[in-house]
């Protein structure tokens, strides 16, 4: 079945509320969306939020490459070889995952539409359903409370609280949240590189009495080798985010003597579900727990990522939350919440539609 047409669009949409974390605060995403049709009119659907500060492409820069003649010039392949053109695409687009995982996630769901397979059965679900975490941005303590209050009375129980501007209140914060709920909830935390050594070492300190799960990119990317001072049990609650884009980063920390004991994929780090299952089979082997973020997305690249987080055995965290945050999107379906868990609709491709 051959490929007939590829289009590509950027929408600006607003998010429901403002939130900051370490390094910005953010009102609005760029979003870029792509449509691959099929002789007989299925059509793929791919997308692309990436952040131009972690993995410098931008939304702009994506749409640019995703209208170029190399991307036109796929009419006419056949999408039996949807693997073989991400592979091409990946050599391409060197150090662009936003424009890979757009084509990626596109290319699978017109796959998955055409083969009348869903992605998570094409690859083999793994693991059963599991809750995603919910984010709560840099805020006062009294806006954090409230905040966490709301997402509880809404029926989640895994928390993310952003923190890195001020260690002295993320402690503060911490201890206030676990006072608060107690056994209720299940607490982890992201630094986005805000940390010092000290800070992290004195967060940690604080609070070690508490089930914390897990800390995300407590330094700055290339202080790696200063978290080597900390135990192992310290580090094997350590998140790689920012410090982790695609397999060769996989391999260069799951060596002896870890900076970090989980792994954090993201679609549009690592150019989508094809690089995703590169870090995760790494992990895998090395026997390295996975968690899988995102950014602000729409639901076709949460859903993929939920589709390639199913596949793993060592997938043990999800922040797929991202989609939750817009005050619009153009898909519905994909996925949907049960008590808490994310479950995939098990559609063909990635069971999307159009609005």
């Amino acid at each position: 079945m051959k490929i007939t047409r590829i289009e590509s669009f950027i929408k600006h949409l607003l998010l429901k509320k403002p939130y900051t974390i370490a390094y910005n605060t953010y009102d609005t995403v760029s979003i870029v969306f792509t449509k691959i049709t099929l002789a007989n009119g299925i059509v793929g659907i791919g997308t692309a939020s990436p952040a131009e500060d972690v993995v410098g492409e931008s939304p702009e820069q994506t749409l640019i490459n995703l209208e170029s003649d190399a991307v036109q010039s796929l009419v006419g392949s056949d999408i039996r070889s949807f693997l073989s053109i991400i592979t091409d695409l990946r050599k391409t687009f060197v150090h662009l995952p936003g424009t890979q995982a757009a084509l990626d996630i596109a290319l699978h769901d017109a796959f998955g539409k055409w083969a009348g397979i869903s992605i998570a059965d094409f690859y083999g679900i793994k693991r059963n359903a599991l809750p995603t975490s919910v984010t709560i941005g840099i805020k006062n303590i009294s806006d954090t409370l409230s905040e966490a209050n709301d997402y509880y009375e809404n029926g989640f129980s895994v928390f993310k609280l952003k923190t890195g501007l001020s260690v002295e209140e993320d402690i503060e914060k911490v201890l206030l949240l676990h006072e608060k709920f107690r056994h209720k909830i299940q607490m982890r935390v992201d630094a986005n590189q805000g940390y010092t050594l000290a800070d992290l070492t004195k967060f940690m300190k604080a609070t070690q009495s508490i089930p914390l799960e897990l800390i995300e990119q407590p330094l700055k990317v290339g202080n790696e080798e200063e978290l080597l001072s900390l135990s192992e049990e310290q580090r094997k609650k350590l998140v790689a985010d920012e410090s982790l884009h695609e397999e060769s980063d996989a391999i260069r920390f799951a060596q002896p003597n870890r900076p970090f004991g989980i792994y954090n994929i993201k679609l549009m780090k690592c150019g989508g579900i094809a690089g995703a299952r590169e870090i995760g089979q790494i992990a895998r082997t090395s026997e390295i727990d996975l968690f899988w973020g995102c950014n602000d997305e729409s639901i076709i690249s949460i859903t993929a990522a939920l589709h390639a987080a199913y596949g793993f055995t060592n997938t043990k965290y999800l922040d797929l939350d991202g989609s939750f945050d817009l005050a619009e999107d153009l898909v519905k379906g994909g996925f949907e919440i049960k008590n808490g868990l994310l479950m995939i609709n098990e559609q063909p491709g990635l069971g999307l539609e159009w609005l």
